[in-house]
C-alpha cells in the first residue's frame, strides 16, 4: 500500500522561483500531486521570498505549500502601468503555466494600498472569482469595494459599531497590532492570528475555487504507518512539508509551562 523502506522516498517537492519582469514572482506548488488552482498574492517587496524562519514561512511558500500556483505582486509591478494590465498579466503568467489548474483564480492582498489599486478592475478579470484582503480596522472605511466575493480580515480595536450588513464577510482581530500580523517576519506579525486567519482564508477560497482538496485522513494514515510502524525516518519526512514544526513531547504530555 505504502512505498518500499528499503528504497528512497520520492525528493520533496523544491521551490521553482521563477522571475516574470522586475515585481512580479511565479511560485508552482509545492506539494506531492504538483499541480494547484492559481492564486494572486499582492504584497510587499522581500529580499528573499522563499524565506522560512523558524518554521515560518513566507507568504508566496506557505500558499505554494497549500497547493496552489502562486503570483505574487510586489508594488514595483505596478510602477508606471494599469492596475488592470498588472493583474491581467499575473493571469496570463498562470495560465503559462503548466503546473496551474485552469479556470478560477483567487488574489489575496497583504498590502491594502496594493488591493486599493485593483479592487475595482477585479470585475473584469473573469478567473478571479474570489478575494481577501488585509486592512486595519481604522482605515477600513478607505478599503475599495469590488463586487467579487470578498473576505476582509481587519486589525486593531473598532473605531465604530461594525454595520448591519457588511460586504462580503469580515472579521476582527482587535489584539492585532497592525494588518501586519498576517505579514511573516515583519514586526507585528502574530503566528497565531495569522494562523486562524490562514484557517479563514482556505474555508473561504476552497468552495469558490474548487480546491484544491487532499484526502487528509489518507496523508495522516500514511505517516504514521512511516513513523511508528515502519520507523522511517527518510519516508515520514517525505509526508510533511520542506521545514515541518513538530514537538511530540509537549502534545503527548499536555504542553509546558515556565517553572515558577
Amino acid at each position: 500500500m505504502y512505498a518500499d523502506i528499503t528504497k528512497p522516498p520520492a525528493p520533496l517537492p523544491t521551490p521553482q522561483l521563477k522571475d516574470i519582469r522586475p515585481g512580479i514572482l511565479l511560485l508552482p506548488p509545492l506539494s506531492r500531486r504538483g499541480h494547484g488552482p492559481g492564486l494572486i498574492l499582492l504584497a510587499h517587496s522581500s529580499a528573499d521570498p522563499l524565506r522560512i524562519d523558524q518554521g515560518v514561512p513566507s507568504e508566496l511558500v506557505k500558499w505554494a505549500e497549500e497547493g496552489y500556483t502562486v503570483v505574487k505582486l510586489e508594488p514595483n509591478a505596478f510602477e508606471g502601468g494599469e492596475s488592470l494590465d498588472v493583474i491581467n498579466e499575473a493571469v496570463r503568467a498562470l495560465n503559462r503555466c503548466g503546473k496551474c489548474d485552469k479556470g478560477k483564480i483567487g488574489l489575496v492582498a497583504y498590502a491594502p494600498e496594493l488591493w486599493n489599486k485593483v479592487a475595482s478592475r477585479l470585475p473584469e478579470v473573469p478567473d478571479i472569482v474570489s478575494a481577501i484582503v488585509y486592512g486595519n480596522e481604522a482605515d477600513s472605511a478607505s478599503l475599495a469595494s469590488t463586487t467579487v466575493p470578498l473576505l476582509r480580515h481587519l486589525a486593531g480595536q473598532p473605531v465604530k459599531p461594525a454595520p448591519s450588513q457588511a460586504a462580503g464577510v469580515e472579521y476582527h482581530y482587535p489584539k492585532a497590532q497592525s494588518y501586519a500580523f498576517a505579514t511573516p517576519f515583519h514586526e507585528h506579525f502574530s503566528y497565531s492570528l495569522e494562523s486562524l486567519s490562514h484557517t479563514r482564508n482556505l474555508q473561504f477560497l476552497k468552495p469558490r475555487m474548487e480546491g484544491p482538496y487532499f484526502d487528509l485522513e489518507a496523508i495522516w494514515e500514511e505517516h504514521t504507518y512511516y513513523e511508528f510502524a515502519d520507523r522511517s525516518v527518510e519516508h515520514t519526512m517525505s509526508t510533511m512539508v520542506q521545514e515541518p514544526y513538530v514537538n511530540h513531547v509537549p502534545t503527548l504530555t499536555g504542553g509546558v509551562v515556565e517553572r515558577s
